[in-house]
């Protein structure tokens, strides 16, 4: 019997079956299964005189770190580990519009300009469509590598006769191998593509940038084992019409998934912003009910956000709850824990909860903020502007301790704040030391509806 020539793929997780099915099992997704011809093995061959045959000494490798290669962002080095590690391959996602490719430009014209040989490759750009966006973001783009080109093995010829530094593939989405009849941006194709690249950027030991498109749920369009065979997957979040950008790392082998650089988008380009909290919390109302600072952690780095709550009374039987940047659930749970154990009748009452800025954050800590902020808008009463709060607040009302308290408090200091709500097992010798700045421990929630309102 002959074997069967299609499979059919799951277009969110690349789960592969040899009939269609409505729900995928590995990721149940609905009515994600496409048809597509089976990969022949014999295109392993082609790709193989990449690969090394000798095995060399773990004590002969050098691994130096001080090696990273700078992109002349301070923030994107920061999310990368401490820069660009030679032979690594990075995934780059987002929404569009959002900043991939102008930062990934940004970041080549450095490059260039401290001597490295990059190769800007560009599937959905003309190179005269490149042209006009390196003139916006300025000059100094002379030596930077143009190519327009979707054919990825014409791709490969070109960067084995140049043997650039760095690369920058932007889209994968776009590429194409044409021993694969299947369309550019499919599942064998996505796959075939990247792993090339890797064996690539492995072997020969260059540095090489992946754009990916997004799907609607914000994940890397394409099968999840593309984040698997990457090095360092970044996304671009943020508002499109706001003007920050924040560049999170979702997975990172050389370095800190915990780390965030941000961003203010301009006309002439991605400039880093030095100094986040600061920039977080210009605009921010003075003497406004539901309004609370926290100071969240982002790897190393604290951060103070806004959170904001705007709760009314329903006028229909089911209130309606919202919440924007933070988890919907926890928002509900800390609702319930304020009714329960703070004693306050809020649940005919519709609720808002929103992290201005646009920012996402999960972090456990933000929990008190959030609560103070849904007592101050039930209440109408405004909380001191320069009072910050953190803690995490579990289902008995208890206000637990988070790690790194003395660098929130250090952060809030710096800006100005005078006091700062916290949990009183954070308060230890070190915190007390501390000058100029006043702290108000709690043990629980009905402790830190004690704190004072306007």
């Amino acid at each position: 019997m002959p074997k069967k020539s299609t499979v059919f793929f799951c277009s969110s997780c690349g789960y592969e079956s040899s009939k269609w099915m409505g729900q995928c099992p590995s990721c149940k997704e609905w009515n994600t299964f496409t048809e597509e011809p089976v990969v022949k093995m014999k295109r392993a061959v082609q790709t193989a005189s990449f690969s090394s045959t000798e095995p060399v000494l773990l004590k002969d490798i050098s691994a130096d770190d001080s090696k990273r290669i700078k992109t002349g962002f301070d923030e994107f080095d920061r999310v990368l580990g401490g820069g660009i590690v030679k032979g690594s391959l990075v995934l780059i996602g987002g929404d569009p519009g959002i900043g991939k490719s102008t930062i990934l430009l940004q970041v080549t014209k450095n490059l260039v300009n401290s001597g490295e040989k990059v190769l800007y490759v560009s599937g959905e750009e003309s190179l005269r469509q490149i042209k006009l966006r390196a003139n916006r973001l300025g000059k100094d783009f002379d030596n930077l590598l143009l190519l327009s080109e979707t054919n990825l093995d014409a791709i490969t010829e070109v960067i084995k006769k140049n043997v650039p530094t760095t690369v920058v593939i932007d889209s994968i989405q776009t590429m194409y191998r044409e021993d694969i009849s299947s369309a550019p941006g499919s599942v064998s194709q996505v796959r075939e593509a990247t792993s090339l690249l890797m064996q690539i950027a492995k072997q020969l030991e260059i540095n090489i940038f992946i754009v990916g498109h997004v799907t609607k749920e914000g994940a890397v369009a394409g099968p999840r084992i593309l984040e698997h065979m990457v090095d360092t997957v970044l996304y671009f979040e943020g508002d499109r019409h706001a003007s920050y950008r924040i560049l999170r790392g979702v997975k990172n082998r050389f370095g800190s998934t915990n780390e965030i650089g941000v961003f203010e988008m301009r006309e002439e380009g991605l400039r880093e912003v030095k100094n986040p909290s600061e920039y977080m919390l210009f605009g921010k109302a003075e003497d406004a009910s539901g309004s609370v600072i926290t100071c969240t952690m982002e790897g190393t780095r604290p951060l103070m956000i806004e959170i904001q709550a705007l709760l009314c009374r329903s006028n229909f039987g089911i209130p309606r709850r919202q919440a924007t940047g933070m988890d919907f659930n926890r928002v509900n749970l800390l609702m319930a824990v304020v009714e329960k154990r703070g004693g306050l009748q809020i649940g005919d009452q519709d609720a808002y909860v929103n992290i201005a800025g646009g920012i996402k954050i999960n972090e456990p800590a933000m929990d008190l903020a959030t609560v103070l902020a849904i007592i101050s808008s039930y209440r109408n009463k405004a909380i001191d502007s320069k009072t910050v709060a953190f803690g995490e607040v579990g289902l008995s009302g208890e206000v637990r301790a988070v790690n790194n308290a003395r660098l929130r408090v250090m952060e809030a200091k710096k800006l100005g704040f005078k006091t700062v709500v916290l949990p009183k097992s954070n308060i230890d010798a070190d915190i007390k030391k501390i000058e100029g700045i006043e702290l108000y421990g709690v043990s629980d929630i009905r402790e830190a509806m004690q704190i004072p309102m306007g």
